[in-house]
């Protein structure tokens, strides 16, 4: 069959215009739009959405695709059947091939329809051409009258060598029923799959709204002045539980350093203010009854003695704060701690026999350590000065560095009046002196400058009972390599 004329040029295709949508909806929706709830149920819609659609383009697939593709396969193994009968045998042979086609009960959806050069009818079950068919070797579907029943069909139409146009096909109403079926159940997915998404937007939103209007209310009350104010948990074990537990840790240490600033500010207004009247009260005296240039040295000297006392408070404040902020890890460089603890002893070990006190020592050999040495070895002075400070003449004090694992423990125990229990956990508090430390000198800095310096070596200090005494531990990580 010759080439029909392709058909016209299509109508144009109508734009819709756009719509904006009315200034009152805009404006209601923009908070929509902002909410986190929102955004996570348009996220979940999207993949729920996805989902569905690579559900059914698969399931798609593997139906009508695969029936397609059996029809197809079907008229093109008929189409080169009736090709070799007509090779063959001629007109006559095709003729009554398709004739037997026709009276085969079997194959009730074959269609065929023959016809001569001038387009007259010769043989098949199609009364006329289809219209709309104008190509040759190529698929239509398309609807056609078969023994006075319309139906749609799949066809494909040929040209033989003398002229004659067959056309062969397949009844696949069946197969457009089952699309149709298809069809309206992703349809009514979709539905389902909308319902789902807004359901998904209210409960997420609410738990938002939940987990959010906790949080407000706390820190509300937190900005008012009530620090003792903590989120509820709900007991679901949840990730809004571990955020609640998380903000609550957060607000306890908060609440802890509070509690540590007005400590530390009662504790230098209490502390500092003694030696500083002092120092006044002893200038005031001077310049009162000072009669000879000698007594009013001797009082200045005194005052100054006093003063650099404040000032070495000061000193050590401002060297922890310092320590805390991690500035001093620029300056960190790989040291073996070992001939430093070794020059330590050397010079405590003069000191302790002085008081009449014995210094054992075990010391390992090498200590790696990425750190500060002058830091570090400050921190180990400040255990021993208080070890000697505490421990009475004639007992004898631990002075031992061991590598352990990947671990350094440098341990300095005394046979001192040691420390309660409950206060050991805050005696790395600053300013802050056991009762039985009221009598000694000191400002109570020491401890919290070792535990500032452990920690800025990702360390640890824990202070333990020795039985009688105390026994102090600082743990570094040792240098790898």
């Amino acid at each position: 069959m010759e080439t029909i004329p392709a058909p016209g040029p299509e109508p144009a295709e109508r734009k819709p215009g756009r719509v904006k949508p009315p200034r009152e909806a805009r404006a209601r929706a923009k908070p929509l739009i902002k909410s986190t709830g929102i955004r996570f149920a348009v996220t979940y819609a999207v993949v729920f959405g996805l989902s569905a659609f690579t559900l059914a383009f698969s399931l798609w697939y593997s139906t009508v695709g695969l029936l397609q593709r059996q029809v197809e396969f079907a008229i093109l193994n008929d189409a080169t059947a009736l090709n070799e009968h007509y090779q063959i045998g001629g007109l006559p042979s095709l003729i009554n091939a398709i004739h037997g086609r026709l009276t085969d009960s079997g194959d009730s959806d074959g269609i065929y329809l023959l016809l001569d050069p001038l387009g007259n009818h010769i043989i098949g079950n199609l009364d006329q051409w289809p219209q709309g068919l104008n190509q040759i070797n190529t698929w239509y579907e398309l609807p056609v009258t078969r023994k006075g029943v319309r139906s749609v069909s799949l066809l494909r139409a040929y040209t033989l060598s003398g002229g004659e146009q067959l056309l062969i096909g397949r009844d696949v109403s069946a197969r457009a029923q089952l699309r149709n079926v298809m069809r309206d159940a992703l349809l009514w997915a979709l539905g389902l799959m909308i319902l789902l998404g807004l359901l998904g937007a209210v409960l997420i939103r609410s738990m938002f709204r939940r987990m959010i209007r906790d949080i407000s209310t706390t820190t509300r009350a937190i900005a008012l002045g009530d620090l003792t104010r903590r989120i509820p948990k709900h007991g679901d074990g949840d990730e809004f539980d571990e955020l609640a537990e998380i903000i609550n840790d957060m607000l306890e240490r908060i609440s802890r350093l509070m509690d540590g600033v007005r400590q530390v500010s009662n504790a230098i207004a209490h502390d500092l203010r003694t030696p500083i009247t002092r120092a006044r009260t002893r200038l005031e005296d001077a310049a009162l009854h000072a009669h000879t240039e000698e007594d009013l040295q001797s009082a200045i000297e005194r005052a100054m003695l006093d003063l650099d006392g404040v000032v070495g408070v000061f000193e050590a404040l401002l060297r922890i704060a310092e320590i805390e902020a991690g500035s001093r890890r620029a300056a960190f460089a790989p040291i073996d701690l070992a001939p430093m603890l070794h020059d330590i002893d050397e010079l405590y070990r003069a000191v302790a026999e002085e008081r009449g006190l014995i210094l054992d020592t075990k010391i390992d050999s090498p200590l790696p350590l990425l750190g500060d040495r002058e830091l570090v070895q400050q921190a180990v002075a400040n255990l021993l000065d208080n070890a000697l400070k505490f421990s009475a003449s004639g007992t004898t004090i631990g002075f031992t560095a061991r590598m352990e694992e990947s671990l350094i423990e440098i341990s300095i125990a005394d046979s001192g009046p040691g420390i309660s229990d409950e206060d050991r956990n805050r005696a790395t508090e600053r300013f802050f002196r056991a009762e039985s430390a009221r009598s000694t000198a000191g400002s109570g800095l020491g401890l919290a400058l070792v535990a500032a310096v452990a920690q800025l070596h990702n360390g640890t200090l824990r202070l333990a009972n020795n039985n009688p005494g105390l026994r102090a531990i600082i743990t570094l990580p040792a240098r790898r390599g």
